[in-house]
């Protein structure tokens, strides 16, 4: 990418900045957290899967496709509607009011589906209660997929690169998490199974990006003379070099996800919203949170030429 070829831009220098506007990020986040904690009673307006409701089941004569049944029911602003095993099956999953009783609920979607397609048109297979105890599974689940993403990367990167390369990749993917989870929040977007989905594709595409940001950082040290260079500046070099691929792949990945956003189906709207947010997130992380991380780091922990004097044999006395 021609634009990029000869950058030569100082990132690192810019650290601090960077720190302060992940900072306000994450705090606005946390804030909107507590306050929905306060308004409406959970960090996170949860979706039907994890706070319980009603599921029915439809059984059509004809195929008529999800989004004619999803439009009966009140579009994008209605129950959940997804296709279940054949073609004219579907499973419509509905927020239970307090109070309200599951055959209430059945009866009121099933008047919304006879005057949108006739009665006779289809019959109800089953309608069931779901338990809020399926969400909290989930939720389970998904934060020890999470969990287990980290340890795997920080062991990953500690074999093949060192422990201070995967420090800061775990850092920057929770600084990406935690983000995200603040836009959720302020926004109030329903959490579904979509958006825990997206949330873990997020968790891969930010290390993906951070980990080839650290490969070119790893190969440049490794070069002849490298030792004798500023590691700022050296570092500065390798986020150059691999920017026009982090632009382009950032760039395409974008142009599909909006497109996906704007002609794509409703139901898949909030998945393509967090995959958006997370790919600008996991881009701005590899660049300004990872990097500087790993210079932070560094300094502290030191850059490893010490322990590898430590390691080197010693000349025997005579």
């Amino acid at each position: 990418m021609r634009l990029f070829a000869n950058a030569n831009y100082k990132f690192i220098e810019k650290r601090r900045t960077a720190y302060v506007v992940s900072a306000v990020t994450v705090v606005v986040g946390i804030v909107a957290m507590l306050a929905n904690v306060a308004l409406i009673g959970s960090w996170q307006n949860y979706g039907v899967d994890f706070t319980g409701g009603s599921l029915v089941q439809v059984h059509f004569n004809e195929d008529h496709g999800v989004g004619p049944v999803r439009d009966a029911l009140g579009g994008a602003s209605g129950p959940e509607v997804t296709r279940f095993d054949g073609e004219n099956e579907f499973v419509i999953r509905a927020p239970l009011d307090e109070g309200a009783s599951v055959d209430a609920v059945r009866e009121s979607i099933e008047g919304q589906l006879e005057a949108a397609f006739g009665p006779g048109s289809f019959d109800i297979s089953r309608t069931e209660l779901v338990g809020p105890k399926i969400g909290a599974e989930l939720q389970q689940k998904a934060l020890l997929a999470i969990l287990f993403s980290f340890a795997l990367t920080l062991i990953y990167l500690a074999i093949r690169f060192e422990l201070r390369f995967g420090m800061a990749a775990v850092i920057a993917t929770m600084h990406d998490i935690l983000i995200t989870l603040g836009f959720l929040a302020l926004f109030r977007v329903e959490i579904a199974l979509p958006t825990v989905a997206a949330i873990l594709t997020i968790v891969g595409y930010s290390l993906n990006d951070t980990i080839v940001v650290f490969d070119r950082i790893r190969e440049n040290m490794a070069a002849k003379g490298a030792r004798k260079l500023d590691q700022i500046e050296l570092i500065d070099r390798s986020i150059n070099e691999t920017l026009p691929r982090t632009v382009l792949t950032s760039g395409t990945t974008l142009a599909v996800l909006v497109a996906l956003l704007l002609v794509g189906p409703a139901v898949i709207r909030d998945f393509s919203l967090v995959l958006i947010l997370g790919v600008m997130i996991g881009t701005y992380s590899s660049i300004f949170v990872a990097s500087p991380a790993l210079v932070e780091i560094r300094k502290r922990m030191g850059d490893g030429d010490r322990d590898r004097k430590k390691r080197r044999p010693q000349a025997a006395s005579v």
